[in-house]
């Protein structure tokens, strides 16, 4: 949630999922909401975005990748560690938070838009402090993993992942002492 939004019910209940923290935004005609993503966003600050992405995605340094995410309006906490070949929202990285000492693993996908046929949809995604996201995992939008939280590679996150658990699988699902090999 963003500084100006106010929270829903749900959310002061502590109930809310991901879909109550999504905006759908209408599009018209027929054309799919995609055609339409110049409407949504100026064509320069996705190509600047774009840019400063692609060159996060190959830099080794980690101190470089945080500052120009920074730049272009993703909340980086302090000590974030972002893996080669990550991608931010290039659309909407303003609403990507990542707090102190997380983890975003190499070739990791943070979404906060779906684009649909009728309408396109964006939510904030945040990451809790000392947060883990495995290698090629995906984050959709509206999604939040909680502080410590991890998150198995290749793993796709549709809903929350509350603090301190491990979800796994297509789509991601709590994992359990069973599948951890406990006996």
């Amino acid at each position: 949630m963003t500084d100006d939004d106010t929270e829903t019910p749900a959310e002061s209940q502590g109930t809310a999922t991901r879909h109550d923290r999504v905006t759908a935004h209408a599009t018209p005609g027929p054309l799919n909401s995609l055609q339409h993503w110049p409407e949504a966003k100026p064509f320069l600050r996705v190509a600047l975005n774009y840019v400063v992405i692609w060159i996060c995605r190959v830099s080794p340094s980690l101190r470089l990748k945080n500052w120009l995410l920074r730049r272009i309006g993703v909340t980086v906490g302090e000590g974030v560690s972002w893996g080669l070949e990550s991608t931010p929202d290039v659309f909407w990285p303003e609403l990507i938070t990542v707090r102190d000492h997380a983890i975003v693993g190499y070739d990791v996908t943070v979404l906060c838009h779906e684009f649909l046929q009728d309408e396109y949809r964006t939510g904030e995604v945040v990451v809790g402090e000392r947060a883990m996201i495995g290698a090629g995992a995906i984050l959709l939008p509206g999604v939040r993993v909680g502080e410590g939280a991890s998150v198995a590679a290749n793993s796709l996150v549709t809903e929350d992942v509350p603090p301190g658990e491990t979800v796994a699988g297509v789509p991601a699902r709590p994992m359990n002492g069973d599948q951890l090999g406990d006996d």
